[in-house]
């Protein structure tokens, strides 16, 4: 093979590499936003509550999520959960399975417990943790609930 033929053999090779890879991370740097449902009455009943569509928002609540230790259990709640939330892409073209965090303020209302229910997922956050997220997802301060 001539050092010609192997150049382009070189170059076509990084351009189908540089394909795969910039096709594989579409979805991933797709921009996302949140979608909050809060809990009205004490039934399972949730309407609207607020989209989070601050880029730099959004990415403090998947970086929570991320780096928590989920246990892995199945849970049975006393009452419905106080506010769910789910991701979604800004591209309606864009089709993907999202996970339902349902959410659950505590007693003393200064924790937050955490539930992925088709994942078998479940965590309660420590109160530094349980503020943050809860301030992002409501707009509200954990420790001024009443």
């Amino acid at each position: 093979m001539s050092l010609k033929k192997f150049k382009y053999l070189i170059a076509f090779i990084g351009a189908i590499s540089l394909f795969i890879v910039g096709c594989s991370n579409l979805i991933e740097n797709e921009e996302q936003y949140i979608k909050v449902q809060k809990r009205i009455g004490d039934q399972n009943e949730y309407e609207d509550f607020k989209e989070i569509t601050d880029n730099e928002q959004v990415q403090k609540v998947k970086d929570i999520l991320n780096y928590i230790d989920w246990e892995i259990t199945t849970v049975n709640m006393i009452r419905p959960a106080d506010f769910r939330f789910i991701f979604q892409y800004k591209n309606p073209e864009i089709e993907a399975k999202a996970a339902l965090y349902e959410l659950w303020i505590s007693r003393n209302k200064d924790k937050v417990t955490l539930v992925i229910d088709a994942e078998m997922k479940y965590i309660q956050l420590d109160t530094g943790k349980s503020a943050e997220l809860f301030e992002i997802i409501t707009g509200e301060k954990l420790s001024e609930l009443k």
